[in-house]
């Protein structure tokens, strides 16, 4: 104790900033490496190809809506889409998964609704934003740019057959699978999470909200503020609307949106397993859609 009384009170600020983002985010960074491991173990490639769409377009549609069915956070998407992409999911279905499982889940469509007083409004323009990025970054991925988006020196692809395993020992194998994937996920987690309340606490927020005057530089700041904090996509709506009377609409919509797809830490779990080119893309991409986006939300609100 005598240690931390010896600390600046800015240091004992981010570290307090950085235990309540690591104990928001590890509940969901183990879901979703749990999920991982049953995915690794209970679904196969001839599993995945038999109930994929056989239509392209169609299986951008089935990513971008499956997260009603399947949610998960931001913090545990990345070693989800990670998993499918080896059982080979194509990234336009994976990748629209990835930016709107964190959004259109009914707990964050929810939180979403009671943030702003019980209002469909804000929770409905998130649904339909969250939606638009996804299709647009599904369409880039299935027709326009290489879809391959893994690294090329990620680590070997070796199915197992798990098919003769008796259903206890599949579900050991599974657990044994999340272990290694939330020790592997965590630490790019921790570090993203240093940065992200280091940020927190070491670039005033004064600085930002006095650059946004114009709605363009707004939702800018806004974006920035969101990649900055690094929220849960099930805790942001309630600092969202806490901003809204500063802001306006299009900014903090695009500070609901941009959040759960691009965070800090969020980036350097993604870093580890994609191409450094996909993820310029899809951050360039979906920036410019939800710039767009909220300039014609600001016009019409």
């Amino acid at each position: 104790m005598a240690i931390f009384n010896q600390l600046p009170d800015s240091v004992l600020q981010w570290l307090a900033i950085f235990l309540s983002i690591i104990i928001e985010a590890l509940p969901f960074v183990l879901l979703g490496s749990i999920l991982s491991g049953f995915i690794e173990v209970f679904i196969t490639p001839d599993i995945v190809h038999r109930y994929l769409p056989k239509n392209k377009f169609l299986r951008i549609l089935f990513g971008t809506f499956v997260g009603f069915i399947f949610p998960s956070c931001e913090c545990g998407i990345v070693p989800i889409i990670n998993r499918f992409l080896e059982k080979k999911v194509p990234s336009y279905t994976a990748v629209p998964f990835l930016a709107t499982a964190p959004i259109i889940n009914p707990i964050v469509l929810f939180a979403t609704y009671s943030a702003f007083g019980n209002s469909w409004t804000y929770l409905w323009f998130r649904l339909l934003g969250a939606i638009i990025v996804a299709i647009i970054l599904g369409i880039m991925l299935g027709f326009v740019v290489d879809e391959n988006i893994l690294k090329e020196n990620a680590k070997p692809i070796h199915f197992h057959d798990y098919s003769d395993l008796s259903l206890p020992k599949k579900i050991f194998a599974a657990l044994a699978h999340a272990i290694d994937e939330f020790f592997d996920t965590g630490r790019y987690l921790v570090f993203g999470t240093l940065v992200a309340s280091a940020m927190q606490i070491y670039v005033p927020t004064r600085i930002l909200t006095s650059i946004g005057h114009s709605p363009l530089t707004a939702i800018l700041v806004l974006m920035l503020m969101a990649f900055i904090l690094s929220l849960c996509s099930e805790a942001d709506a309630f600092i969202g609307a806490s901003l809204v009377s500063t802001f306006g609409m299009g900014p903090v919509m695009a500070f609901l949106l941009i959040g759960p797809m691009v965070d800090i830490k969020n980036l350097l779990m993604m870093a580890k397993s994609f191409k450094p080119r996909f993820i310029l893309q899809f951050v360039g991409t979906s920036s410019l859609v939800i710039i767009i986006y909220c300039l014609v939300l600001g016009v019409i609100s």
